[in-house]
């Protein structure tokens, strides 16, 4: 009786048949593999994007600069980025011209020529979403920044993205375009007010000599200079 029960149950009389437990196993093989195959190509495009940048001590590239909030969009903007360990960073923008963002390493600097207007924030309070490249070299570590990361093919590279760990930080998610030797081609930053902050980067180029001078800046003559920090605490 039991022998015709367990021949029952190969036959699938009652139960799945040999076939079918063979595909569940190949399927799970499959999915096992693919997880692994996935997890290398991640890891290995992690690698590369932090050997390349962890190990610049200055960086300048040119930029394209988008802004969105809510299907309301600026005028593109441009100019060039200048980097140097550690924290210190430096946006010279052609489009507008007369406009600068600056970090020298403790503090954030935004200048805009128009009104001849300073606003001065500590670089560790500031949520300006330029802020978090002031520390791309030599302190990058994404698995510790990000978490449910995503790859796919892109034009020029693969895009990799990440939700931020912290829910203190101003944005929740990234896409970055990674060429071939690791440099961040495209990067877009989604803000957790909805915002989409996207650059286009170019000419890069890694551990030239750069003046620590231009990262030292200096209040135009008649500038009106406002303490964002004080003024965040007055509007409260």
């Amino acid at each position: 009786m039991a022998a015709r029960a367990s021949l029952a149950i190969v036959n699938g009389e009652e139960g799945p048949s040999v076939c079918v437990c063979v595909a569940r196993l190949l399927l799970l093989c499959l999915l096992c593999s693919f997880s692994l195959v996935a997890g290398t190509v991640l890891d290995q495009l992690i690698q590369r994007v932090e050997d390349r940048y962890n190990k610049a001590q200055t960086l300048a590239v040119s930029f394209e600069e988008d802004y969105s909030l809510l299907g309301h969009t600026r005028p593109p903007e441009e100019g060039t980025l200048t980097l140097r360990k550690k924290g210190k960073m430096r946006w010279d923008y052609r489009r507008p011209a007369g406009k600068l963002f600056l970090s020298d390493g403790k503090s954030a600097f935004l200048y805009t020529s128009g009104d001849n207007r300073v606003e001065k924030v500590p670089l560790k309070d500031t949520e300006d979403m330029r802020a978090p490249m002031a520390f791309l070299l030599g302190r990058l570590d994404l698995k510790k920044e990000f978490s449910n990361f995503g790859v796919r093919d892109g034009e020029g590279g693969t895009w990799l993205t990440g939700s931020a760990k912290s829910d203190r930080l101003p944005y929740k998610e990234v896409e970055m375009l990674i060429g071939p030797e690791g440099q961040i081609r495209k990067l877009k930053i989604l803000g957790r007010d909805e915002s989409l902050l996207s650059f286009s980067f170019k000419d890069e180029r890694v551990n030239l000599p750069v003046d620590d001078r231009i990262f030292q800046f200096e209040i135009p003559a008649g500038a009106e200079v406002v303490d964002a920090v004080e003024f965040k605490s007055q509007e409260k």
